[in-house]
């Protein structure tokens, strides 16, 4: 597998933020509406505005560590494992050599 270092950079750099590692703690993993997660749900949950959240969750969606859809009436975010798990296994790779 070849490190591509420029996403690490962006995706560590969207994980290095307090309020986005909370935004990560109370998401789901998966997407479905019994455990959803809207903006005003997250929002409230987390203490910010709204538009402050939507863009914190941005940042997530944008550096791939988070996906949405629209489910339920309302656009839901979780948390993506799979690119998750590939954050995680690059920065092994790129501190363990």
């Amino acid at each position: 597998m070849k490190l591509d270092i420029e996403t690490l950079a962006k995706q560590l750099w969207a994980l290095g933020d307090p309020v986005r590692l909370s935004i990560l703690q109370i998401l789901p993993t998966e997407p479905t509406c019994h455990n959803a997660c809207n903006v005003s749900s997250i929002a409230e949950r987390i203490g910010l505005s709204q538009p402050a959240t939507s863009h914190h969750l941005r940042i997530l969606r944008q550096a791939g560590i988070i996906t949405n859809e629209k489910k339920c009436r309302d656009m839901i975010y979780w948390i993506d494992l799979e690119a998750a798990s590939t954050v995680h296994s690059e920065l092994h790779a790129l501190i363990g050599n």
